[in-house]
């Protein structure tokens, strides 16, 4: 008895079902890499506007995609507090699933006034449990601001929640480069990053120590060469890659992070 047209529409079409489940599940399945951060991770697009890039934009080349989706939702001029209030990090975390990474980097912009008429972004500085009442005049209403360290714990208590893991990494520095030397200060923000990844017993890149590694080795003339002449702190395109293969080499450290499974 031979199959009528139906019969044999119906057999095609389950099977068609069948392989587009199969697909979907495998895309599903594929954990997700989110950035997060400020311009230095994305600035812009992330396609160079001005010659000016974040390292979030370069980093996506040294992981197996086919394993992993790599997502840059950093946003330039964004400290870890707007970040938050101005709904951002709860677009980002609403995609956030079990098994999937967030890494984050802010502080540029934390040290910035609380409440200025221009961003009203800044921070409460150090890792403390400080709170202060403001008037927001970009928002027009009262806003409790707290410290960088309750923005980061804030981030890491989200991540956790959802069942993905969290990895902190301290801000790149500025350009170091003053009246042709190089000149390699310490970082507040970086030290509470590390302190605050410590306390909530999460992985950490000192990506600020790393790269001020590598630029003690280096003249003013080759490190003033990563940067924008346009101001202190963004790196051009050589300097995003160099920023994105540092951020990695401070993953390959993490010897139980399983991030590092899907690395190039």
């Amino acid at each position: 008895m031979k199959p009528t047209k139906s019969y044999l529409h119906l057999i095609l079409l389950t099977a068609f079902i069948i392989f587009s489940s199969c697909i979907i599940l495998k895309q599903q399945a594929k954990p997700t890499l989110f950035l997060i951060g400020d311009s230095t991770v994305k600035n812009g697009k992330g396609k160079g506007d001005g010659s000016l890039w974040g390292w979030g934009s370069f980093i996506g080349n040294l992981f197996n995609t086919e394993k992993i989706n790599v997502e840059n939702d950093a946003l330039g001029g964004t400290s870890s507090r707007t970040f938050q209030t101005n709904g951002l990090w709860d677009a980002v975390l609403a995609k956030v699933k079990k098994g999937d990474f967030v890494m984050m980097q802010f502080g540029h912009n934390d040290s910035s006034p609380l409440d200025d008429t221009a961003r009203a972004r800044g921070t409460i500085k150090g890792i403390g449990t400080e709170s202060k009442e403001i008037y927001n005049p970009i928002k027009k209403k009262q806003e409790v601001v707290y410290t960088y360290g309750w923005y980061l714990r804030k981030f890491i208590s989200d991540i956790k929640a959802k069942g993905a893991i969290p990895i902190v990494c301290s801000p790149i520095p500025r350009n170091p480069v003053k009246d042709n030397a190089v000149v390699l200060a310490n970082d507040s923000y970086a030290g509470w990053a590390e302190a605050v990844a410590k306390a909530e017993k999460v992985d950490f890149i000192p990506l600020n120590q790393l790269l001020k590694d590598q630029y003690a080795a280096l003249s003013a003339a080759e490190v003033k060469a990563f940067f924008t002449e346009k101001d202190h702190t963004h790196t051009n395109e050589a300097g995003a890659k160099l920023n994105a293969t540092t951020v990695v080499e401070g993953l390959k450290k993490l010897k139980t992070n399983k991030l590092n499974s899907y690395l190039k």
